[in-house]
Formats: structure tokens, sequence, C-alpha cells
């Protein structure tokens, strides 16, 4: 078995039927693409968990087109979370925010590992969209790609990471974002970013105290090492003029480097020629993947600025990284 890439009204059509049957299909969001599945039906919950590789202890996020869907998966605590809900919901969705709320019993207990939250989300991708309002129900959608890996922002990396585990992957281009959600915890009118994404603390902060957890916390991609490629990679925390890297290394830069840095690696892949940081997120799974697929044996990254959504990119970096030495100057 090999999954077909689809495109357009068949493909909405084709994704909208095998979801009915129980299936599992790659689908575009505006962040990376995700393995989606129905949210009510158990079995093929199980279908996503076991093309992914995905320990069970590791919940997913569900997927509504609209808020007027949250209480098909969501029982409010208060109205005064009720409340907050809405009104960061009138101004982040449909987008890339992810909120973790009670969840309501009929919802399959391997979706949230457990708990008696589930993390929501409003998708804004336009294709995700028509299949939810098609197939009538939520989807559950992890990340399309093996469990810790790299996550996919096209359908060609979908089909490279699972195309002997699903049928399906519908086409929507690459994805607007390039990082997964943030996701977010009310806690008594405080925000509580559990994973920092596209949504940075300072658009949230007229919504009530932000603030983030110390230790890891059980919520979708909160594993220390995740985003993983197979190569090593080692993020260099220094001067990139005074580091020598290892023979036949990759080097994974924010901004465009000089020519004698160049020389110094076998490939080089560039976030953003101008250092522009949502577009360096846009690109940082795309060329992470591009190295990881090269004939260098080592790929090293620079740091990125950690402001704004930079804070997001440094925190898929460093568990990309995680078990890698990070890299001083003395290196």
């Amino acid at each position: 078995m090999s999954a077909r890439i689809v495109y357009g009204g068949e493909g909405i059509r084709d994704s909208v039927e095998l979801l009915r049957q129980g299936g599992v299909v790659g689908l575009p969001t505006e962040t990376v693409y995700g393995l989606a599945g129905n949210a009510f039906d158990p079995m093929a919950i199980a279908r996503i968990f076991e093309a992914k590789g995905r320990p069970i202890s590791d919940p997913l996020i569900v997927h509504i087109p609209e808020v007027g869907w949250l209480e098909r998966v969501v029982h409010f605590s208060s109205e005064e979370q009720r409340d907050l809900v809405e009104r960061l919901g009138a101004n982040f969705w449909p987008g890339p925010l992810t909120l973790l709320l009670p969840r309501r019993p009929e919802l399959p207990d391997l979706v949230t590992a457990g708990s008696e939250f589930v993390a929501v989300r409003v998708t804004a991708h336009p294709l995700f969209q028509e299949v939810l309002r098609g197939i009538g129900s939520p989807l559950a959608a992890p990340s399309a790609n093996r469990f810790g890996r790299i996550s996919p922002t096209s359908a060609r990396d979908v089909k490279l990471e699972l195309s002997e585990s699903i049928d399906l992957i519908l086409d929507g281009g690459c994805c607007e974002h390039g990082l997964e959600s943030t996701i977010v915890a009310l806690r008594k009118g405080k925000l509580e970013i559990l994973r920092p994404g596209p949504i940075t603390s300072d658009q949230l902060r007229e919504y009530g105290h932000v603030f983030t957890p110390n230790g890891i916390v059980n919520t979708p991609g909160s594993l220390p090492g995740h985003y993983a490629p197979k190569k090593g990679l080692h993020i260099i925390d220094s001067d990139i003029h005074g580091f020598l890297p290892r023979a036949n290394s990759g080097y994974l830069a924010f901004t465009t480097p000089s020519p004698e840095i160049r020389e110094r690696f076998s490939q080089v892949e560039v976030l953003s020629p101008l250092g522009d940081l949502r577009e360096a997120a846009a690109n940082f799974y795309g060329a992470l993947r591009r190295l990881d697929n090269s004939k260098s044996d080592i790929i090293y990254a620079i740091r990125l600025p950690e402001e704004g959504i930079g804070l997001a990119i440094m925190d898929r970096l460093r568990r990309a990284s995680y078990g890698s030495q990070h890299l001083s100057q003395s290196h």
C-alpha cells in the first residue's frame, strides 16, 4: 500500500468518505500537516497512533471548524471560562491557537491519554474546514509524521513519512506558519503557555496573566525529545565566525552567511535571508528535512533570537537536538 496524494474537490470527497469509514487521512493545516481521524471513533484514533508509532500516553489535538462546535468536545467548568474562551476565539480563531479545556465524557479516553482535559483548536485551512463540515464530526489530528520526527509542511513530506501506513493525503500546498500551534491552558484567569507557537505571549497578555510552567506537562508535543532529524543535530551557541565544524557537515543558518562561512559546510539551508523570524518559522521544518536528507553526516544550527515566534523556533530546535551537545566557542 502506498498513500495517494489527492487534490481539490475530488480530494475533499475522497477524504470525507475514507474518514466516514474509520480511516485516517493526511490533511493540511495552516501550521503543519495533520494525520486525521474521527475524534469519536476509537478505532480510527487507534489507527493514528499505530501509523505514527506514537505512544498512547501522548494526547492528540482535536480540530473543529468554528467556535460553535466547541461544546461537542468541551464541557465548560464556569461561565468565566466560557467568556474567556469566546474572547480568545474571537481574536485568534480560526488560527494557530490550541486551548486545553475540560473534556466531554463522550470523547474517547485515547484522544486525551486519559486526561480530563482536551486540546482543541479551530483550524484556518480551508480544505481542512471543508473536510470537517463534510464529515460533520470533530477530527483528532496530530502531525502527520513518525513519532518524534520532523513535522511535515507539505503533502510530499507526509508521503515520505507515512506512505506505507495510510491511504490518502489531501494536498493543500505548503503550510503558512510551518510550526505547530501555541497550546494554552486556562488557570483561573491565567494563561499558561504549554507549548510556544505562532501566537506569542505578547499577543495573549491582554487576556490575562501569561506564564510558562516549569518541567514537562502532558500535552501534544511536550516531550523533551521531539521533531528530531535522523542525523545528529547540534546548536551553535557561539559566534559562527569562530566556529569550526566537523567535515561533511550541514548548516541551518538564520540569515544568509558569508561565502567564507558557506565554504565550511557541505550544505547550507537559510531560514530567512533578511532575518525575519516569521519567515524562518515557516521554513524551519522544510530546511531541517532537506539537511536530514542530504549527504551531510551531521547538522549544525545557529541559535536564533528568542523573541516573538523565535521562542517557538528555539523550543522546537532544542527538542530536535535533545541528547546532543550544545556547542560553545571553545568547541
